[in-house]
């Protein structure tokens, strides 16, 4: 089992950029795939992207493409989420998520832990 515990959330103006973390603790981070999700108030929680194990292979979400980036970093039991041009839509909750297997899925039911989310807000 992974914890999970993001950080990095905050305001930030429309255009602007901003840099999610979160840090894993448990054997097994450098071993699975992860990915970052977030939800709007009363809305869904929808992924963003989601990377495999190694690092090379990832996904994103159509609406996400070209202005998130997501990484990790398994040497520090973390992983990121770049994001610039950021729109007041992008405003939520944003959660970190381990699988539990390698490769990348672009469901939530194949996440299976969970850290407690940052909240982004963006201003126009």
């Amino acid at each position: 089992q992974v914890q999970l515990v993001a950080s990095g959330g905050g305001l930030v103006q429309a255009g602007g950029s901003l840099r999610l973390s979160c840090a894993a603790s448990g054997r097994t981070f450098g071993s699975v795939a992860v990915g970052w999700f977030r939800q709007a108030p009363g809305k869904e929680r929808d992924i963003l992207a989601a990377i495999n194990w190694s690092g090379n292979s990832a996904y994103y979400a159509a609406f996400v493409k070209g202005r998130f980036t997501i990484s990790r970093d398994n040497s520090k039991n973390t992983m990121y989420l770049q994001m610039s041009s950021l729109r007041p839509e992008d405003t939520a909750v944003y959660y970190c998520a381990a699988a539990a297997d390698a490769n990348w899925h672009s469901r939530l039911s194949d996440y299976t832990s969970w850290g407690q989310g940052t909240q982004v807000t963006v201003s126009s």
